[in-house]
């Protein structure tokens, strides 16, 4: 099986090898973001102490009128609070987000080679968003030699800050699977410091989610039906926070052409900190 995915890496490099990327270096931009307006705290969208999330790869952003038509017909998606986003330009997440009556931040890694558009990732909120970054993690693309990223952000969600990554880890064709270890491994390390924090996105693998659960996250998307042709990739990751109840994480199994990928969601608790104490204290 190895020599066979040997094989066809090299196949594609013969075939992409030509064009390689234009990554963004800078760690602080290029930088895109709308804050929601101005809103009474009492105004606040919010259901108790749970949080709707979704995460998408909408194939490079080429589809975005489908995805919104999606996200407002079904109820899954019509709920979230929270929207990650992955293989998004400017101009999509701004129409996805302004459609949503979402704020948003929006970093690109790079200019795809075969599209020339922005490639990288949003987060989109109801909530108020601060402290934004782009973490570029390691390891470029064998072939493209693009460079993969994690825009992070902390949601205050009715004053509690929430980290939240929106990520698009190396495919199999891009990187090894030491170096998309070594990927998680930089969003563990950057998240470390926040009690409360989640991952989200296209993983490209569904293994890797035990690099998660070994840093003490859940995993409530493990066992979701396919998000992408074969596999099940896409997935959340939730520390300091656990899923509502056993129906908690789901796929919408009918994109309507919106992307290769399909929508995952999750419903999320805010958990109180004591729970969040007892979690710390318990990790070795």
């Amino acid at each position: 099986m190895a020599g066979r995915l040997g094989v066809f890496a090299v196949l594609l490099g013969t075939q992409w090898g030509c064009r390689t990327a234009l990554n963004y270096t800078d760690p602080l931009g290029p930088r895109y973001a709308a804050a929601l307006a101005p809103v009474l705290p009492a105004a606040l969208p919010g259901r108790g102490d749970t949080l709707h999330l979704v995460t998408f790869n909408i194939q490079f952003a080429r589809h975005v009128d489908r995805a919104i038509e999606l996200f407002r017909s079904v109820p899954a998606l019509e709920q979230a609070d929270v929207v990650t986003l992955q293989e998004m330009d400017a101009p999509g997440t701004e129409r996805i987000a302004a459609a949503l009556g979402m704020a948003y931040v929006y970093y690109p890694a790079s200019i795809a080679p075969h599209t020339g558009r922005d490639f990288g990732n949003a987060i989109l909120s109801r909530w108020p968003m601060v402290d934004d970054r782009k973490i570029i993690l390691p390891h470029l693309a064998r072939f493209e030699k693009s460079q993969r990223i994690a825009t992070a952000a902390t949601v205050l969600i009715g004053g509690v800050p929430v980290r939240v990554y929106s990520v698009h880890l190396g495919t199999m064709v891009d990187v090894g699977p030491r170096s998309r270890r070594d990927q998680a491994r930089a969003i563990l390390a950057d998240a470390a410091p926040y009690p409360r924090v989640i991952v989200a996105g296209d993983m490209n693998n569904h293994g890797i989610g035990g690099e998660f659960r070994a840093g003490g996250y859940l995993w409530p998307t493990e066992h979701n039906p396919h998000t992408d042709r074969f596999w099940n990739w896409d997935h959340v990751f939730l520390r300091g926070l656990e899923p509502r109840d056993g129906l908690a994480a789901g796929v919408v199994r009918d994109n309507r052409g919106a992307s290769d990928h399909r929508p995952v969601w999750v419903v999320v608790v805010l958990r109180a900190p004591a729970a969040i104490e007892r979690t710390a204290t318990s990790q070795p």
